[in-house]
C-alpha cells in the first residue's frame, strides 16, 4: 500500500465511463506532478463523437490528498452523476469522505454537490457504487464506512444513501446503515 490510504480489498479504477444525451463521459484521475504526499486531480471529460452534439471538453471536479480516489460514474438524459472518495487533509489520520456531483452534460458545469462523511471526522466513508433508480431520477450510493455518517439510521459497516430527484432538485439524501 506504499503509504497511501485505501479501503482494504478495494479496487480503484483510473477510468470510468457513462453516456448522457449521446455523449460519452469519462471520469479519470491523475497524480499532480511534484507533490508529496501525492495529490490526485479528478477530471470529467466529454468525448467528441458523431453521436454527441457538443465538442470535447474537460472539467476539473476535485482532488484527493494522499489517498487514491475510488471513482463511480452514472448518467442518463437528465445528467451525469459522479462520485469519488477523497482526503482533503495532508495528515495520514485525516478521514476519507465521499463527494457526489451532478454535472450538466451540455454546459459541463456542476449543478449540485453533496457528500458523505462520518460524524465529526471520526472515521472514513468508502464509495463502492452509484446507481440511478428505475424512475430515472433517484440516485443511490453504496459502500462501507468506519463510524457513523451524519444523519444515518440503522447500524453496521455498510451504507446506502438515497437521493430522490437527484437531477431535478436539491432534496437531501437519506442514509441507512446495515
Amino acid at each position: 500500500m506504499d503509504g497511501v490510504d485505501e479501503e482494504p480489498g478495494a479496487q480503484e479504477s483510473a477510468l470510468v465511463t457513462a453516456v448522457s444525451r449521446g455523449c460519452t463521459f469519462q471520469l479519470t484521475y491523475a497524480t499532480r506532478a511534484g507533490t508529496v504526499p501525492p495529490i490526485y486531480d479528478l477530471t470529467l471529460s466529454r468525448l467528441a463523437s458523431e453521436t454527441c452534439m457538443w465538442p470535447a471538453a474537460d472539467l476539473g471536479v476535485g482532488s484527493s490528498v494522499n489517498s487514491t480516489p475510488r471513482l463511480s460514474l452514472v448518467a442518463n438524459d437528465l445528467g451525469v452523476a459522479l462520485g469519488y472518495t477523497m482526503k482533503s487533509g495532508y495528515s495520514g489520520s485525516s478521514p476519507v469522505t465521499v463527494s457526489i456531483k451532478h454535472v450538466d452534460p451540455e454546459l459541463l458545469t456542476v449543478v449540485r454537490t453533496t457528500g458523505l462523511a462520518v460524524y465529526l471526522g471520526t472515521g472514513s466513508v468508502y464509495l463502492s457504487y452509484l446507481a440511478i433508480g428505475a424512475d430515472g431520477t433517484t440516485l443511490t450510493a453504496g459502500g462501507t464506512k468506519t463510524g457513523r455518517i451524519f444523519g444515518e439510521t440503522g447500524s453496521g459497516s455498510n451504507f446506502v444513501a438515497t437521493f430522490p430527484d437527484f437531477f431535478t432538485s436539491t432534496t437531501p439524501g437519506t442514509v441507512v446503515a446495515y
